[in-house]
């Protein structure tokens, strides 16, 4: 079975920009969980501009599904997730200042950094997922840093999927494969949505997990929260 785990960052975004509490990020989280998202994805960035630091502890004690933290492992993130404890941390490469997560780790440059990482995570029974581009040659050394899951990034999926469509998930398909045999489970994310989830499902076996917001949202403007989560979660089956 491959779960959904609904991003609420958008939720923090529009949050924010009123200076108020509504929409109330705590809300949206338990009545994601209420509409089947079997997780929540929070990612907290150094400059706040959606899920705030102060949000986590708060998340931490609504949500009964899986909470997964999302983050470039800084010294102020680590004390974050160290101190919360969610069910999984996936680590990006982000560096403070990007707009989104749109690349993986090179892990064979960053495995000694990550080896370091992922124990200080896994000692405290966090699972760990780690940001990967499609790349079979990331799948080795990511496998050496010791972490649980990787995490394909899929924006480029998303955008050649429409032009071709086998050709645009052929490298994922390859990187699953072979996180199989070192097994590593896969995750994966970014501009995933109802047009183009069902086709990536089928094609990656071994697919544990997908994160999803920014197009969870925006369907959700049309069809409602309520509504809409039931539709992703007809794609996954």
């Amino acid at each position: 079975m491959t779960r959904l785990s609904v991003n609420i960052n958008k939720i923090a975004l529009i949050r924010n920009s009123r200076g108020a509490n509504l929409p109330d990020l705590l809300q949206v989280a338990k009545d994601c969980e209420a509409f089947g998202a079997q997780g929540i994805t929070v990612h907290p960035r150094p400059d706040e501009r959606h899920v705030k630091f102060a949000d986590i502890p708060l998340l931490k004690k609504v949500v009964t599904t899986e909470f997964n933290i999302e983050g470039y492992p800084s010294v102020e993130f680590m004390r974050l997730v160290l101190d919360n404890h969610p069910d999984q941390c996936t680590l990006v490469p982000d560096p403070p200042g990007v707009l989104t997560s749109n690349t993986g780790w090179n892990t064979k440059l960053e495995t000694r950094f990550l080896q370091g990482i992922v124990q200080q995570l896994k000692s405290e029974g966090i699972r760990v997922s780690l940001f990967l581009n499609p790349d079979p040659g990331m799948v080795e050394s990511a496998a050496e840093t010791g972490t649980d899951r990787i995490e394909l990034y899929t924006g480029s999926f998303a955008h050649d999927f429409y032009l071709d469509p086998v050709g645009a998930i052929q490298y994922h398909i390859e990187t699953a494969t072979l996180a199989d045999q070192y097994k590593l489970g896969v995750n994966a994310g970014h501009d995933l949505n109802l047009d183009n989830l069902k086709f990536y499902k089928n094609g990656i076996s071994n697919l544990l997990e997908v994160s999803i917001g920014h197009a969870i949202i925006c369907d959700a403007l049309y069809y409602g929260l309520e509504n809409v989560i039931p539709m992703y979660l007809k794609q996954l089956q």
